[in-house]
């Protein structure tokens, strides 16, 4: 079935969808942190504006046409799925994006793949090699990478394929002060031959010929007090 959705109405909806609404809650932390960001900007909040507008054409014409808190995707082998922070469908210039929103304090990425992939089920190698085949990597990757950049960025991938868009995103939303764990997200990038820089999009083409974007935009630590 179709799933039927409801726009937030007012901002305490908002910790309802959390996996957890009591205990991912709080305030220093990445959800209620993002939460409060994105419900005030009613849109882009005005970072991620910024380097949007930094990087051009097509990014800087971006306009989300809808934007979901807490975003599932389902995956092969198991019946855990993908939950983006956010997901939104933007567009610009006639074209779609799919963008998938991570939003991050000093919370870490999840497990490496090299650890995850301890329990040897067949359901974890069937989305193992579903997630590499989604994104071109190959097999022989290096498994210290962190397991959820790996299905987070599959997930935007995804949800392109679904609403026919033409791109397909990842962004990082941290408040983190010193961008905790921006060293793991520049190694995941690294796989498809890019360096990454804070507020900068970097851009790989995937196998299919969509191009999948990747930036790590810095929050307005205001909103850790939140």
């Amino acid at each position: 079935m179709a799933e039927i959705l409801f726009p937030i109405l007012f901002l305490e909806q908002w910790r309802f969808y959390l996996a957890d609404p009591v205990k991912h809650w709080k305030t220093g932390y990445s959800a209620k942190a993002l939460a409060y960001c994105w419900y005030e900007a009613q849109g882009f909040p005005k970072e991620i504006k910024s380097v949007l507008a930094e990087a051009g054409s097509p990014f800087s014409g971006l306009e989300p046409l809808l934007i979901l808190p807490e975003h599932k995707v389902s995956l092969p082998g198991g019946s855990t799925a993908s939950q983006s922070d956010i997901w939104i469908l933007a567009k610009s210039e006639n074209q779609l994006f799919s963008i998938a929103v991570e939003g991050k304090v000093f919370e870490t990425f999840g497990e490496p793949v090299n650890h995850w992939i301890l329990e040897d089920s067949k359901g974890k190698k069937e989305r193992l090699e579903f997630l590499l085949k989604k994104l071109g990597i190959r097999s022989d990757f290096d498994k210290t990478i962190r397991y959820q950049l790996l299905h987070r960025a599959a997930s935007a991938v995804i949800e392109a394929e679904t609403f026919l868009a033409s791109h397909a995103m990842m962004i990082i939303h941290s408040f983190s002060p010193k961008n905790e764990w921006f060293e793991d997200f520049a190694k995941f990038v690294s796989l498809f031959g890019l360096t990454p820089r804070v507020g900068s999009i970097v851009s790989a083409k995937l196998p299919n010929g969509m191009p999948l974007h990747f930036a790590w935009v810095h929050g307005n630590e205001e909103y850790l007090r939140k």
